[in-house]
């Protein structure tokens, strides 16, 4: 690979990708830290993309048809924010790029999405971005299908390295990306042999070329320095009538003395070694500056999609008022002015016939109202469907055949599928929600993490959420998975106690903008506590009386999901016995912490009376209710669980475990003493 030959053979090319390379080069040694080699070497398939096919206009940077550019090796963040500067996006000026990886700048040491218009995801845990991109196309498919082509038609691309493909969501994302077809899908393999530890055929012997063909994607390998064969690939790739990986055989680091070695993987900041790469770029200019002309080619790239997008324009103005308000509203994230009446049809409904059933069972009644009034929900659930209960008889299942399915078939794929929740969820347009047992919640963990980090709102239903699951034991009783859980910040778990704080859940959690959900379900069934219809949600407010003392107040019982109905028939032995007690339903900890004082001194006042928790799992986190809040310690109890589970039937488990009314009131009367 002969650089001089590159620059002579494709001049303008090689100064607009040097305006990349240099960037990078100048911020990461600024900051003294990053990861100078990847934009080095992924410059010139950025350049061409960026030049000759991404769909997308600096002046509308949230156009609803734009293409995608997902920066899936998040660690290049360079190579995304000089774009994003160079092509002239207001929010990402010069002093953004100076002040790479500093408090309070937009240009994070990994793309933040939220901090500048552009970035499409949050990148940095390897393979995400790769497995996210998986969601955007499917969104893009699903609303192409609804709206038509004339409003929706754009691609997905994304830059992934080595690393991305040897994380194990990678494997789960590109199975389902062949399975369902996703055409408008494009991957560049940054393919450079390099990781931090050495090379990649220290730990990897993969043929990623027959692996890709093999899940049912069109593939190609090319230069990843001949601006030329990237063209025609990209052309090749959005012909094909499949997902597309485009292996780019690079160089990191190109043209450094670090070029090819593990130390080009990071922050190149010998500043000699730096000025002799910008010596053979070609580039005589100093730090971040970028001659005007080269700029303005760039802004003019950036500016290359505003007749498209004025084009999109026109057509959207001749759909009718209503799909022109629907289409809104979706893109918006807002929920129909309907789904409040509808909730409350139903809440009153099952108040008047207080049914005994699972949660779960619940959760698909609601998603059986909801479902029709929302046609931008689209579900799925990892091979669990039958238990997860997350498919309604309206949705239909999405397949290559059915692009108007608003079901999909995960397969046993629990981290894809989050991953994949997250890009439609970015995308905009549809709001995902999915499901599996809470156990394997630990397997979509890094997205989950990650959609609360984003703030963005998918839903995860968690059937099966405790040890009332019964006889598949303690492999699948997820006694620590709730407050695991609870413990991610901006994350929203509701565990409902029947089917009427079910229904308020689904409603807080679809009307949920900046912050994910947890359903945390049942699989065992439990008796309808809210017999008494109430239009207000309570479950909104975290935390409620639901039975009040008789006579003078002694205990607190608080209670979640399934002990709710075993706290009231504690409640009953205890008032039977003169001593007054007061039942808390306390679905989320998260929706009452943001309550005011006021409120939460209302629910768990002060004074002599005992607390206890009752919840079929771990304590950790129980505290911060039972004592903080105006509790005492030498006040307070805990009946749950201290360590696994156990196989049996759940009735038998609960007895054994010592999670029973009778359980829950001889431990009032020994704090009591």
């Amino acid at each position: 690979m002969d650089i001089t030959d590159l620059q002579q053979k494709h001049p303008e090319h090689w100064m607009k990708a040097a305006a990349i390379r240099t960037l990078a080069i100048d911020a990461v040694a600024a900051a003294n830290s990053g990861h100078t080699g990847m934009p080095m070497g992924m410059a010139d398939v950025a350049t061409v993309l960026f030049e000759k096919h991404l769909k997308f206009d600096t002046s509308s940077p949230d156009w609803p048809d734009r293409d995608r550019f997902i920066l899936s090796a998040g660690h290049g963040s360079m190579l995304i924010y000089s774009l994003l500067y160079l092509t002239g996006y207001e929010d990402m000026t010069l002093e953004q790029i100076r002040n790479f990886r500093q408090w309070g700048a937009i240009t994070a040491g990994h793309p933040e999405y939220g901090h500048a218009k552009g970035i499409e995801n949050t990148s940095g845990p390897l393979g995400q971005g790769i497995a996210n991109a998986v969601g955007f196309a499917l969104a893009e498919e699903i609303l192409r299908a609804r709206y038509g082509k004339k409003v929706v038609d754009h691609h997905t691309y994304v830059i992934a390295g080595d690393g991305c493909l040897m994380e194990g969501v990678s494997h789960e994302a590109i199975g389902l990306a062949g399975r369902q077809k996703l055409e408008r899908l494009i991957v560049f393999w940054d393919n450079n042999n390099i990781t931090i530890d050495g090379t990649v055929d220290m730990v990897d012997v993969t043929d990623q070329a027959k692996r890709f063909n093999a899940a049912g994607w069109h593939v190609q390998e090319i230069d990843g320095h001949d601006p030329e064969a990237i063209d025609a690939a990209i052309e090749a790739a959005k012909e094909a009538h499949k997902p597309s990986m485009i292996a780019c055989k690079t160089h990191i680091a190109l043209g450094h003395a670090a070029q090819d070695t593990s130390k080009g993987h990071g922050a190149l900041t010998n500043a000699e070694q730096n000025a002799e790469a910008k010596k053979t770029y070609g580039w005589e200019h100093d730090a971040f500056v970028v001659p005007a002309d080269i700029k303005q080619q760039w802004e003019e790239i950036g500016l290359r999609g505003t007749g498209a997008r004025v084009a999109w324009e026109e057509r959207f103005t001749n759909l009718s008022d209503s799909r022109q308000a629907q289409f809104t509203r979706e893109q918006q994230g807002d929920t129909p002015k309907k789904l409040s009446a509808t909730i409350k049809r139903f809440k009153a409904e099952i108040a008047d016939t207080a049914p005994k059933m699972a949660t779960r069972s619940a959760s698909e009644k609601v998603l059986g109202v909801i479902n029709p009034i929302m046609p931008e929900t689209v579900g799925g659930s990892a091979d669990l469907t039958g238990s997860n209960n997350t498919r309604t008889a309206d949705m239909g299942v999405h397949d290559p055949d059915n692009r108007k399915g608003r079901y999909i078939h995960y397969g046993v794929r629990e981290h894809g599928m989050a991953a994949a929740m997250n890009g439609m969820a970015l995308h905009g347009g549809v709001k995902p929600y999915g499901g599996t047992f809470m156990v394997f919640a630990d397997y979509a963990r890094p997205s989950m993490r990650l959609a609360a980090l984003m703030g963005i709102a998918p839903v995860y239903v968690m059937t099966h959420d405790s040890i009332g699951l019964g006889e598949d034991g303690p492999t699948h009783q997820p006694v620590e998975t709730l407050a695991s859980l609870r413990a991610i910040p901006n994350m929203t778990v509701i565990r409902p106690a029947d089917a009427v704080e079910t229904a308020e859940a689904w409603e807080i959690a679809l009307s949920q903008s900046k912050s994910p959900t947890v359903l945390s379900l049942t699989r065992q069934g439990l008796p309808t506590v809210r017999t008494e219809h109430k239009a207000k949600n309570l479950t909104a407010q975290g935390a409620y009386v639901l039975a009040d003392s008789e006579g003078k107040r002694q205990a607190i019982l608080i209670a979640t999901g399934s002990e709710v109905s075993i706290a009231l028939a504690a409640r009953d032995l205890l008032q039977a016995e003169g001593i007054g007690t007061r039942v808390v339903s306390m679905p989320s900890w998260e929706l009452f912490e943001a309550q005011d004082y006021t409120y939460r001194r209302r629910v768990l006042p002060g004074g002599a009376a005992v607390r206890l928790a009752i919840e079929a799992g771990i304590r950790q986190g129980w505290d911060r209710w039972l004592m903080g809040e105006r509790g005492r310690e030498a006040r307070a109890g805990f009946i749950g669980m201290s360590g696994f589970g156990a196989s049996a039937p759940y009735g038998e488990l609960f007895e054994k475990f010592g999670i029973t009314a009778e359980a829950a009131a001889q431990k009032v009367r020994d704090l009591l003493g």
